[in-house]
């Protein structure tokens, strides 16, 4: 008999073979870990579909408030000009050397061709010398071997008159003698030697003639190559003269020298920059302008500067496409008389005429158009509380106005102070105090 105690519960049919397999709950930290990583995506799904307008409180006594009228537009351009020598001529060492002594002193008004310095170089001298004395020898010879040739034509010419003169005397002897050589008073013998004597001059002398004639084209060409050679070499001998001269340092213009701060004793390389000669009494305004205007400068617009309570014109006489920190520079030269007692260097304010007046919509011009680029602005709403992003399209600008071509009415309201802190904004909330 088996007790109850000692017996373990099995299942008494063939279903003793299967086994139960338990469920295992996924554990809470992993659970907590999921819902974290959804709730993240869900943010950012949530942040990359939200919409990009935003809005930022802006105290209103921080901004500027412009209104939007209808008005004449001045196309002009305000410019800051400085005083530029209409004519300037840099001075410079042809040839180096050690200045031996200065004629005049930096500011000093000179002449054309008034000496300011000497300077010596004893290599540039001797090597100087040593040219002048081949180019000499070389032109002592052309010239003997065009003397030989002068003389060579004046024998042949001499040749071919003798030529000729035997030509005759043969040719009178055959005449004479052929008459009577026919009636038998000259001997045959006597008058063939008449007559080959006549044919042997007449032949020697077209040789003759011949020879001169192609010893004339040679010596005419070998000439013109010796009297060219003969210039070439002069040339060259000037100019070594010219060189050696050149240590005479001359004025090439009158004008006023400037920067002119050479000293006794100093030695100067070849190019190397001595000074400078402006002309005097004519100037000219060189001005920077910003490249937003480089295709609407162009040369031939006029200009009016205001000095002393009167009124100069000028014409934009020269561009220099060339864009340096965001400007490009260029030249504006006096329509009849200018300033007076105007200096070099001096800055003078222009007003650069781009175009003809017309009446358009107008804003004040502001420094929020550095930042938006006139593609759409702040409009303050009617009442008063709130600036809306607007996409606008302006056109021309001075230094008052800029002209709206589309997207604001006259009596409309705009921020015109920089935008500098909320330009990523769709909308300002004016907070006023």
């Amino acid at each position: 008999m088996t007790s109850d105690a000692g017996r373990t519960d099995q299942p008494t049919s063939g279903g003793a073979m299967d086994r139960v397999i338990e469920r295992r709950a996924i554990p809470l930290k992993v659970k907590l870990g999921a819902a974290g990583i959804g709730l993240v995506l869900l943010l950012a799904i949530a942040w990359y579909l939200m919409p990009s307008g935003s809005s930022q409180t802006v105290a209103a006594d921080r901004v500027t408030v412009s209104t939007v009228t209808r008005g004449r537009f001045e196309d002009f351009l305000p410019l800051r000009a400085r005083v530029t020598p209409l004519v300037t001529v840099y001075l410079d060492a042809i040839e180096g050397g050690r200045v031996e002594e200065v004629l005049v002193e930096d500011g000093a008004t000179v002449q054309k061709g008034q000496l300011l310095a000497r300077l010596s170089n004893a290599e540039l001298q001797l090597s100087v010398l040593a040219r002048q004395t081949e180019v000499t020898q070389q032109l002592n010879s052309m010239r003997s071997q065009e003397l030989a040739l002068s003389q060579s034509r004046i024998q042949n010419e001499r040749n071919l008159l003798e030529a000729g003169l035997a030509v005759k005397k043969a040719q009178r002897q055959f005449e004479r003698e052929e008459p009577l050589a026919k009636r038998g008073f000259v001997p045959g013998k006597t008058f063939a030697d008449t007559r080959d004597d006549f044919s042997y001059q007449r032949d020697r002398h077209a040789v003759l003639a011949r020879a001169q004639a192609t010893d004339e084209r040679l010596q005419s060409s070998q000439l013109a190559q010796l009297r060219a050679s003969a210039v070439s070499l002069e040339s060259s001998l000037a100019l070594a003269r010219a060189n050696l001269d050149a240590l005479n340092l001359r004025a090439p213009v009158s004008g006023t020298l400037s920067a002119f701060s050479i000293q006794v004793g100093q030695s100067m390389g070849r190019g190397e920059r001595l000074g400078q000669i402006d002309s005097p009494g004519r100037n000219k305004l060189m001005a920077g302008v910003d490249e937003f205007y480089l295709a609407r400068v162009q040369p031939g617009q006029t200009a009016i500067v205001d000095w002393n309570g009167k009124s100069y014109r000028m014409r934009v006489t020269k561009i220099y496409p060339t864009v340096r920190n965001g400007q490009f520079e260029l030249d504006l030269q006096f329509l009849g008389d200018e300033p007076p007692q105007i200096q070099r260097g001096q800055t003078l304010q222009a007003k650069l005429t781009l175009g003809d007046p017309s009446t358009a919509t107008l804003i004040p011009n502001g420094s929020f158009y550095n930042e938006t680029g006139g593609s759409w602005v702040f409009v303050v709403t009617p009442d008063g509380g709130q600036a809306i992003k607007r996409q606008v399209r302006l056109g021309r600008r001075n230094a008052d106005f800029i002209e709206v071509l589309d997207g604001l009415e006259p009596g409309e309201k705009v921020l015109t102070s920089p935008y500098t802190g909320f330009a990523d904004k769709d909308r300002l909330d004016l907070a006023r105090k």
